[in-house]
């Protein structure tokens, strides 16, 4: 794939044409999508990182809340099973769940059902926070998308999820 000349040159397209230009010998087309989608990726988590702070909360945070959230009534889930759905190391997620728990936002209580395992629950201002992060994220979000029209943001929709699943298919062998 080459670089459209009715589109201006991104940063993308000039350090392709600086390795065309000194390793002839190498096929750098990749570069026009990994490149550009590790920028877009890193530009993408400063906008939805700056929502998620306007409410004073870090990345996990937001994930943990969300996931509980999601989780519907009575919005809890275990240690284990939030740091497997945010994929966080259980020390990570134990460090999380501690910031949101002194601040009021989710509750510690033992399982119901595992005398030695623990229940993470959203509480009423968790809730109540959540819903309204979530507004704000999802409008972000809408505004974000706002620069491709609908047919090539289903076109990439359906790229990468057939990309992401090749990724995450299990290995066979």
């Amino acid at each position: 794939m080459t670089h459209d000349p009715t589109q201006p040159a991104d940063h993308v397209a000039r350090i392709m044409s600086e390795w065309r230009r000194e390793r002839p010998d190498l096929d750098v087309s990749p570069q026009g999508v990994i490149g550009r989608l590790h920028r877009l990726a890193n530009a993408l988590t400063e906008e939805l990182v700056a929502v998620y702070g306007r409410f004073g909360l870090a990345e996990g945070e937001f994930d943990v809340l969300a996931t509980l959230r999601r989780a519907g009534a009575p919005y809890e889930r275990t240690p284990g099973d939030l740091a497997a759905s945010t994929m966080v190391t259980s020390g990570a997620m134990t460090k999380r769940i501690d910031r949101l728990e002194q601040r009021g936002l989710v509750t510690r209580r033992a399982s119901d059902t595992d005398g030695r395992g623990r229940v993470i629950a959203l509480t009423p201002e968790g809730r109540r926070l959540i819903d309204e992060v979530m507004t704000a994220h999802i409008a972000n979000e809408h505004r974000l998308l706002g620069a491709i029209d609908d047919r090539d943001r289903r076109a990439l929709e359906n790229a990468l999820t057939r990309w992401l699943a090749a990724f995450e298919a299990p290995a066979t062998g």
